[in-house]
């Protein structure tokens, strides 16, 4: 099942559930606007033409919204997919805007970081008339970063001949980037799960955490759960995992990570490990992917889409799944997840921080009013708070498991949306 089939199972259950007309889910199944380019540009010094794409899915609540992807398997199922997601996440935490997704296909990885900027000007200069603060606001996705987002800027403002600094989000401070973008997504996730566990009254200060992926987002996720009294008892990066029941400082693990080194290294020097370390602080190491089904209360998926197979599903022993990645549980690991009576907090609402502090760099590119990280933070807690009480409320009235809550709230406010300009 690719990942847009996956997007269709979900509508499917809401069309079901709240018994849509057709012309209600055709809201849900049919993007606005598909918009395919060839980029003709020099990468390792030949001329290429690159595919191009930008999806633009319902904006009925606000501009589109979303970032753009350069990765090799960009292509446009998967930038249709998450277009339709973003939608439905602005939707569930409530921000006026709808959903779009960009990308461009090619390894960035072979390419220099003068090519990387001729690449991120010619898919301006290709999609600019369909960007803008009140058309569709992209920020950086895979393999894109606010570099990327500050050349891209420029190559729009040249061609439209002044300044707009909200035509993207994900900028840099020096061009009305924003404070606390960078651990937003994080930092969303952080704010969610505190609501969930003060919902069901549990208590914080030592509950167990397990962390799948340890990019910028898993390793923020787990310092920021660290400080505040969780123990991380498990993370893992693409080269292997290192869990400990004693607990563990993310900080020794980012530091390694820092010098272009794999977690294991602290313990490992390439073959040879150091057993004596390892059986003072209760380390195993193991496998990215065992980290998925350790003892844990609370797992983390913030790496991979499709990680949390049924087989994965059926064996995992967390209590809530909080997921900070796109798409890392199938359409069959959820189903085992809802059988089994696993918590989970979807992707939709628990990544939502990121393109939530996104909208709040919007309005200051568009009022000219800086915001300082302590504002940026509490308003995203504010945010994250009341979204998740309005998807568990849901998940109460209808007696469904959040993900279904959590489309269906998204699902009522775009129509409501659409209703209230005469379209439906």
């Amino acid at each position: 099942m690719n990942a847009f089939d996956q997007y269709l199972s979900h509508v499917k259950r809401v069309t079901e559930l709240l018994k849509l007309s057709p012309e209600e889910s055709k809201v849900l199944l049919e993007p606005d606007r598909i918009i395919e380019k060839k980029l003709r540009v020099m990468v390792e010094g030949v001329a290429v033409e690159l595919p191009a794409y930008r999806v633009q899915f319902s904006n009925a609540r606000g501009p589109y919204k979303g970032g753009i992807r350069f990765h090799p398997a960009a292509d446009l199922d998967e930038v249709k997919a998450l277009a339709a997601m973003m939608a439905v996440k602005c939707a569930v935490v409530g921000i006026p805007m709808g959903g779009g997704k960009g990308g461009v296909t090619f390894n960035p990885k072979s390419a220099t970081p003068e090519e990387i900027k001729m690449i991120s000007r010619a898919f301006v200069g290709a999609m600019h008339e369909h960007l803008g603060p009140e058309k569709d606001v992209p920020a950086p996705d895979v393999y894109t970063n606010a570099e990327v987002m500050g050349v891209m800027l420029d190559e729009y403002e040249k061609i439209l001949g002044r300044s707009a600094p909200a035509t993207f989000t994900g900028k840099p401070l020096s061009l009305g980037g924003i404070p606390g973008r960078d651990t937003a997504t994080a930092m969303g996730g952080v704010f969610v799960l505190e609501a969930y566990l003060q919902e069901k009254k549990l208590t914080t200060k030592g509950l167990r955490v397990a962390v799948h992926g340890f990019g910028n987002a898993g390793a923020t996720v787990a310092t920021l759960l660290y400080e505040r009294g969780f123990k991380i008892v498990g993370i893992a990066d693409s080269k292997g995992s290192v869990m400990s029941q004693q607990g563990l400082n993310p900080g020794v693990f980012i530091a390694i990570k820092n010098n272009h080194q794999s977690i294991r290294d602290v313990y490992c020097k390439g073959a040879v490990c150091d057993e004596g370390k390892l059986q003072a602080e209760g380390v195993t190491l193991g496998e990215s992917n065992d980290v998925l089904v350790m003892d844990t209360d609370v797992l983390i998926p913030a790496a991979l889409d499709g990680v949390i197979t049924k087989e994965v599903a059926s064996q995992i022993k967390a209590k809530v799944v909080v997921e900070l990645a796109n798409g890392p549980t199938t359409a069959e690991g959820d189903l085992e997840l809802e059988r089994r009576g696993i918590s989970v907090i979807p992707d939709v609402l628990a990544n939502a921080g990121g393109v939530t502090v996104s909208y709040f760099e919007w309005i200051q590119g568009r009022t000219g009013k800086m915001l300082k990280r302590d504002e940026v933070n509490e308003s995203l807690k504010e945010v994250m708070h009341t979204a998740w009480s309005d998807v568990s409320k849901i998940a109460t009235e209808h007696g469904v498991h959040y993900r279904l809550s959590a489309f269906v709230l998204a699902t009522k406010r775009i129509l409501q949306a659409k209703r209230d300009r005469g379209l439906l």
